[in-house]
């Protein structure tokens, strides 16, 4: 980071600004090593950033959009922080995605069905004798 200027590097309210963060999610991000190589310490201390935290951080969000973990991207970066294009780790990840996906619609479809068979057998106004014996009979069988 020595070819970096004072006058390029951005402060983090900038960085908030132009990336539509929040401050302390930046500063969350820093602290979980998420943004480590990009940040250097002004002479008070403030945190400055260099330009390249911006497709970083635009990174970080689409990743999180698509599902992954602020952990799997953190994986990710590393291997991007190592020099290397991380592009199979990513597709590795989504496609743990899809089937993560694919496992939670089954379980939904199952539940649709069982939420369909209960109502289609719903009583207003069960048997007397059932209700001394349950607190709704419609879902207690």
């Amino acid at each position: 980071m020595a070819t970096t200027t004072i006058a390029s590097l951005l402060k983090i309210g900038e960085v908030a600004a132009e990336s539509g963060l929040s401050v302390k999610t930046i500063r969350y991000y820093e602290e979980t090593g998420l943004l480590l190589p990009m940040v250097e310490r002004s002479e008070v201390g403030y945190r400055m950033f260099q330009p390249q935290v911006l497709n970083r951080l635009a990174f970080i969000r689409r990743s999180q959009a698509l599902g992954l973990t602020l952990q799997e991207i953190q994986q990710i970066l590393t291997v991007h922080d190592q020099g290397q294009l991380p592009c199979g780790e990513v597709r590795q990840h989504l496609e743990l995605k899809v089937e993560a996906i694919e496992q939670q619609i089954h379980a939904l479809e199952t539940l649709r069905a069982e939420l369909k068979g209960i109502l289609s057998g719903w009583e207003d106004q069960p048997s007397s004798d059932r209700i001394a014996q349950t607190i709704c009979p419609n879902i207690q069988y």
